[in-house]
């Protein structure tokens, strides 16, 4: 799952721009053949959601279509072309020139289709059917209706029906890339490093065994090489780690050899740094670390969760400027330039899986672990080789109370563990003591809101119940914790003395007492509060403005007074 570069043997082509669109509310286009091309159709973003685009579409999920013509670039003839699509929500069923190419389930991952024999020299068209709507088989899933059903009732009357707190929005939503590369090519590059005393071990394998590979790390005294096939492994002395206090990147290029000639090469930037669990400590390169940061969307007006550059550069400005070290990719894989962003700029990264707000009912239970398992590999195959990755997460917020919980997430995490055994692999979890899935993970994650969501407006009465909670699991299952989630609803501008719910001082202080409470604990090894920035929701009762106002920052990132706080307490333990 190579990332398109641009090189003598690779070249690409960002389709990105504007596109033509036809909702489809009644579903007749496969019937009616769209695919052969759309008639009634407007301009729209791509990439961009579709709901924040038309006036008309805000709540609509789908199914709709898009369309834009192509055309391959001169000295692509003896190449293998492809398709690459970063990110479609949900569902998307793909055509070029009236071939269909396939289908893929499951957004903010990418997927790939070959289309060298389906494309002419000359002009192309691709179309595809993009389906959003929310379904209990569906990973997240929405619209659940029935008795028995075990999951908690919050969000079962908004509007869309998700059962989770944020907008499904819905469309292509990270750029389209056509791309060329030889048809002997390097499909895949895995780079482990390995510390021992002052050396470095960098094994770095191409997942075929008998292809001959040559890897060259541009390391600043003199750049190191060696020969193998498959699997390398390149010895460094003294190597310069990557840490938050120094994200230093070496250039590793592999090379693929036949007779001896070099017919394909790319170049992967890498950091040389361990990760690992060692009884209640998170150790980074040996040492012990402490994460401090946030959740966050990727979520902005009228783009949606559309790719947003100068948003991503905004965010992790505000998060350096605060004192942060790290987020959480809350709920989805985040775009591979926010990733790329975070290797360079030094943020620690806990990489999550979109499966957001499960339940555990047999009806669609199977369905629902093969798209998990799907979101897995697609996630670890494409973020495998990212320094600032420390942590996988399988899932967030389960709806654990069955039986059947603790062996789905067994399962997950077995295969998280036989994909990337150098990581450690946590459950997000809000059940507390009945997420019996912790037994296994490698380090416990949980939300907790006590003081909001319970015992409402009473902060001192929350902060000691977080304390007596987090005592008892860690007696029950003695391994380090992080807070993923805390925080109170501020709205932007409320203020109140003495402080009271929704007041910008209420946020300020709850968020202060909690931090205090964490650090009693030897066993708390990081703090993510919920959530860097306001953002948007279903509609609901208790989403005034459709919106989720946990922010520090407003949507639109101006600091409301939490900011300032965090930041004073966080700067002073630098």
């Amino acid at each position: 799952m190579l990332y398109p570069i641009r090189n003598t043997y690779r070249q690409w082509v960002d389709l990105s721009g504007f596109w033509m669109f036809r909702p489809d509310p009644e579903d007749r286009g496969r019937h009616e053949g769209w695919h052969t091309g759309l008639v009634k159709a407007r301009p729209i973003a791509v990439p961009a959601s579709w709901n924040d685009q038309f006036e008309n579409l805000r709540d609509f999920l789908g199914p709709a279509w898009y369309s834009r013509d192509f055309c391959i670039p001169w000295g692509w003839e003896d190449s293998r072309i492809l398709l690459r699509f970063n990110s479609v929500n949900y569902l998307a069923q793909v055509w070029v020139n009236h071939h269909e190419l396939g289908t893929h389930e499951g957004g903010h991952l990418p997927f790939i289709f070959d289309i060298t024999d389906a494309i002419s020299h000359r002009e192309n068209t691709l179309v595809l059917r993009v389906d959003g709507q929310l379904a209990g088989d569906r990973v997240p899933p929405g619209n659940v209706t029935g008795s028995g059903l075990d999951f908690f009732p919050s969000h079962s009357e908004n509007f869309p029906q998700t059962q989770f707190d944020f907008f499904p929005y819905c469309g292509i939503q990270r750029p389209v890339l056509l791309y060329c590369q030889p048809k002997l090519a390097l499909e895949d590059i895995t780079v482990i490093p390995e510390l021992e005393g002052d050396h470095a071990h960098l094994w770095v394998s191409v997942g075929f065994g008998e292809a001959q590979i040559r890897a060259t790390l541009k390391a600043p005294e003199a750049a190191l090489s060696d020969i193998g096939r498959g699997e390398v492994r390149l010895d460094l002395q003294d190597p310069r780690k990557w840490s938050p206090q120094d994200p230093f990147l070496y250039d590793l290029v592999v090379e693929l050899l036949q007779a001896d000639r070099v017919v394909d090469a790319y170049t992967l930037p890498v950091g040389i740094r361990t990760i690992k669990v060692d009884g209640d400590l998170l150790l980074l390169n040996g040492e012990p670390i402490y994460l401090k940061g946030f959740g966050r969307h990727e979520d902005f007006p009228v783009s949606g969760r559309g790719l947003n550059i100068p948003v991503i550069i905004k965010d992790c400005g505000l998060m350096r400027w605060i004192g942060a070290n790290s987020f959480r990719t809350s709920h989805y894989p985040y775009s591979e330039q926010m990733m790329a962003l975070a290797d360079r700029l030094g943020f620690l990264v806990i990489d999550e899986t979109p499966a957001v707000g499960l339940f555990f009912n047999a009806d669609g239970l199977q369905r629902r672990l093969e798209l998990c398992q799907q979101y897995i590999r697609e996630m670890i195959l494409r973020d495998k080789n990212h320094p600032s990755v420390i942590i996988w997460s399988v899932a967030n917020e389960p709806h654990s109370s069955r039986e059947s919980a603790k062996f789905f997430f067994r399962e997950l995490y077995d295969l998280a563990k036989s994909l990337d055994p150098s990581r450690p692999v946590t459950l997000v979890s809000c059940m507390g003591l009945a997420e019996e899935a912790f037994e296994f993970m490698d380090l416990m994650c949980l939300n907790r809101y006590f003081g909001w969501y319970q015992e409402s407006g009473q902060i001192e009465r929350g902060a000691a119940f977080l304390s007596a909670e987090l005592d008892l699991l860690h007696e029950k299952y003695h391994k380090p914790l992080i807070l993923t989630e805390f925080g109170a609803d501020a709205v932007s501008g409320q203020h109140a003395q003495p402080p009271e719910m929704f007041s910008e001082e209420f946020q300020a202080d709850f968020i202060e007492a909690y931090i205090h409470v964490l650090r009693l604990k030897s066993y708390v090894v990081g703090e993510h509060i919920w959530n860097m920035c306001d953002f948007k929701t279903s509609q609901g009762i208790t989403r005034m403005g459709g919106l989720n106002h946990k922010g520090v920052f407003t949507r639109d990132r101006r600091p409301k007074l939490a900011a300032h706080r965090l930041r004073d307490l966080w700067l002073k333990e630098k």
